[in-house]
């Protein structure tokens, strides 16, 4: 998979292996993100990673986009590319009224119950691909076939932060009070946003991700204790 380099303004490099999302394309992505983070050459700041190409940051007084460009071709021939190992992460999500407003027009849509859509999404193999949108925003792949719906037509504004949504094959929490066009299907007291400067959200890019479900009166004693610490 040979990748595409093009210079982002003067201070970044953007790394790209696709022209569409594939697994292949987005494991080659966090085997370079791993293997420019073991040995951050001097000048490059961060490296963010996305769906299927990974920008490389820099400190353009201090290096440019060819020393870097040379360098994440370096890091190409020795990166292993290979099934991506992350953490396994558990959220809860309570799936009741009226934390899950179109829960019923995704079963309606997808022609099954929805107790069906809550086990379908319950089963799914989850997997953090990118951050991207607003803080902590951590979309995952993996939702089920039979519950994949396409985004809404227009976006509903003030989307309470906590909401699970889905929109095709991709899955969120949401961290703040923001419009969604995806369908909300339940909520979450889990805090994605951890509040360490050295780790601020819950996810690492190539976690693993479990929904476990819980019921109205634990999400409420659950945000009792939250508000209390």
């Amino acid at each position: 998979m040979e990748p595409q380099f093009r210079a982002i303004a003067d201070h970044a490099l953007l790394v790209s292996f696709a022209a569409e999302i594939s697994e292949e394309a987005h494991a080659a992505v966090v085997a370079l993100d791993t293997a420019i983070g073991a040995n951050m050459p001097a000048g490059v700041i961060e490296t963010v990673p996305a769906l299927v190409n990974l920008l490389v940051s820099f400190d353009p007084t201090l290096t440019d986009h060819t020393a870097v460009e040379r360098y994440v071709r370096t890091c190409l021939q020795d990166m292993k590319v290979g099934e991506i190992s992350g953490l396994r992460r558990h959220v809860q999500v309570c799936y009741e009224a009226p934390f899950a407003p179109d829960l019923e027009a995704v079963a309606t849509a997808t022609g099954v119950s929805t107790d069906a859509v809550i086990n379908a999404h319950l089963a799914g193999d989850f997997q953090v691909l990118m951050y991207g949108f607003a803080p902590g925003y951590a979309y995952l792949s993996g939702v089920p076939e039979l519950i994949r719906v396409p985004r809404k037509p227009a976006a509903v504004r003030d989307v309470p932060a906590g909401s699970v949504i889905i929109a095709g094959p991709q899955c969120l929490v949401t961290t703040l009070t923001m419009p969604t066009g995806w369908s909300i299907i339940g909520r979450s007291p889990t805090a994605i946003l951890t509040g360490d400067p050295t780790h601020p959200f819950l996810f690492d890019v190539g976690d693993h991700v479990t929904f476990e479900r819980i019921d109205r009166t634990t999400f409420e004693r659950l945000g009792r204790e939250t508000a209390h610490d």
